[in-house]
């Protein structure tokens, strides 16, 4: 798990393509300190699994899967990348829960500067914008941000001097592309309010069920029973 704080800039020293999948070997002077084979880090918001480490360098496998969910195909040598290794059981909470899973890609529609800050508003697929909410929290290129505006075909986020200057987020121009991590609560709520009971016709045993579209049984009445109202 991360927390979408980045460490540090990393760059793409290499690349190793395969058929659909690829090797990465990243240079990152912070989260290779004290990390070892088989940790995680989180490549602009890929959680990737080091697979070598020799002083400041790490190389990571991409699967086929993460090629096509994610930006990191289009990574060359030189890129920039932010970087955060899995958060320590004893660390601070700073930003929200970052699972490094990517639910998909947007992109950068244009930049706005607003006295200190600068607004980007960035285009999305309505399969990732129905999870995204007003002061919400998004995980772009793994930066843990909040959400200013949302609608039906972009949202916006502000970005402030210090994460400009720690994340690749600016060094980005319109038109490219971005990975996104919605907050996973939501994902959650909507997958079990799609769940209803069925009973087994021979042991009367009563077991749960999913069927998309399916009537919730979680309403007021349940919330309230339970102590949620």
């Amino acid at each position: 798990m991360f927390t979408g704080i980045i460490e540090e800039i990393g760059e793409i020293k290499s690349i190793k393509k395969g058929a659909k999948s690829a090797t990465l070997t990243i240079q990152g002077s912070v989260v290779t300190k004290d990390s070892k084979i088989g940790d995680s880090i989180a490549v602009n918001g890929v959680c990737l699994t080091a697979t070598t480490i020799n002083g400041n360098l790490f190389t990571a496998d991409v699967m086929a899967e993460t090629m096509r969910r994610s930006s990191l195909g289009q990574l060359s040598i030189g890129s920039k990348v932010n970087l955060e290794r899995a958060m320590s059981a004893d660390g601070r909470f700073g930003g929200h829960i970052v699972s490094g899973h990517i639910d998909g890609t947007g992109t950068i529609r244009s930049y706005e500067r607003e006295d200190n800050a600068v607004w980007v508003t960035i285009d999305a697929p309505a399969t990732i914008l129905k999870y995204i909410i007003e002061k919400g929290s998004i995980a772009i290129d793994g930066i843990s941000l909040t959400v200013a505006y949302v609608d039906s075909s972009c949202f916006k986020v502000s970005i402030i001097p210090h994460t400009a200057g720690e994340t690749t987020l600016l060094m980005k121009k319109p038109g490219d592309t971005v990975n996104l991590e919605n907050d996973v609560i939501g994902k959650y709520v909507e997958k079990l309010m799609g769940f209803s009971k069925a009973s087994d016709s021979e042991t009367g045993e009563t077991s749960l069920s999913h069927t998309r579209g399916a009537k919730s049984g979680i309403t007021s009445d349940f919330l309230m029973k339970n102590g949620f109202m």
